[in-house]
């Protein structure tokens, strides 16, 4: 069997450290892809990680290209291009841009790579994950959107903190669409097996979630031109390498649901399996009913999001 081909969809922030994390855990090859304007930097950062193998003793292959004939064959194709956040904006309010510009990743990538694991991390998620799959006409196993992963590490993260205990034994999910209605389940959340709720007030667990689902506004603020790149790259990355593995990683992910927790047609973030199969399965948790409210909630506003899209 030869090395898996993964493509990157993006040569941005996200991009770049999508392409050093898979040399670095020696996923297979890469190719970084941007548009024509941007070719020198997907190449140069291609050409800049590849020196830093030949350093570190990694082996894979790295290419930047504005073409997408080069991306032909891909086993996993991660798509981050879009308009990032600024200050002041919210997911949605790039939905007009970056639909458009998945529109045309879509139609590639159905062209040129038409077996491939496609994981999307363009904003606004829940509806450029659900575009995706629509324009590519894709299984629903093969496509699905990065979010939950990221959402829960923020989560799992601020409860660490607070607590001032490893994050690896804080154990959490965080589901619903990917925007400031997002829903830390606070049922499950556990730290070393103790439930989150019997170690932190209600007060200071609140101000948690609150801090959780703005998550996003609050690195783009900091940052001034952008929004985050280290985490969202380091989630996607751990889903390629579930699905070029067979890891079978349980995460929460935006997944195509048919009737799963009473949805029914739209992209979620849910517990999933990933897999050599991709979106193996689909785990249903028991909520509680305010968090089942705040789920209903959230998916108003994904059904919103979609809607605006004109698909």
């Amino acid at each position: 069997m030869g090395r898996k081909k993964i493509a990157l969809i993006g040569a941005g922030q996200i991009g770049g450290n999508l392409a050093l994390l898979a040399a670095q855990r020696r996923l297979g090859d890469v190719v970084l892809y941007d548009i024509p304007q941007a070719e020198g930097l997907a190449k140069g950062k291609a050409l800049d990680i590849q020196q830093l193998c030949a350093v570190t003793g990694l082996d894979s292959r790295l290419a930047g290209t504005a073409s997408y004939d080069d991306v032909a064959g891909a086993d996993v194709c991660i798509v981050t291009a879009g308009v990032p956040r600024k200050p002041g904006m919210s997911r949605e309010d790039l939905l007009a841009t970056n639909v458009g510009i998945i529109r045309d990743v879509a139609t590639n990538l159905k062209r040129v790579c038409p077996k491939a694991f496609v994981i999307v991390v363009s904003n606004p998620l829940d509806a450029m994950v659900y575009a995706m799959k629509a324009l590519t006409g894709l299984p629903k196993q093969r496509v699905v959107g990065m979010a939950g992963i990221l959402d829960t590490s923020r989560f799992r993260t601020f409860v660490a903190l607070e607590l001032g205990v490893s994050v690896e034994d804080v154990h959490a999910l965080v589901l619903g669409g990917h925007g400031d209605d997002m829903v830390p389940i606070l049922s499950t959340c556990s730290v070393g097996g103790v439930p989150v709720q019997r170690l932190l007030s209600r007060e200071r667990l609140d101000a948690i979630v609150d801090r959780t689902r703005k998550g996003g506004g609050e690195l783009v603020n900091l940052y001034k031109t952008g929004s985050a790149y280290y985490a969202p790259a380091a989630s996607a990355i751990a889903m390629a390498e579930s699905f070029l593995l067979d890891r079978k990683r349980v995460f929460p992910c935006a997944a195509f649901l048919e009737g799963e927790y009473g949805i029914q047609g739209y992209y979620f973030g849910v517990p999933v399996v990933i897999g050599a199969g991709g979106v193996e399965r689909i785990l249903e948790v028991d909520l509680a009913p305010d968090e089942r409210g705040m789920l209903e909630r959230s998916l108003e506003s994904v059904k919103r999001t979609v809607a605006e899209t004109k698909l």
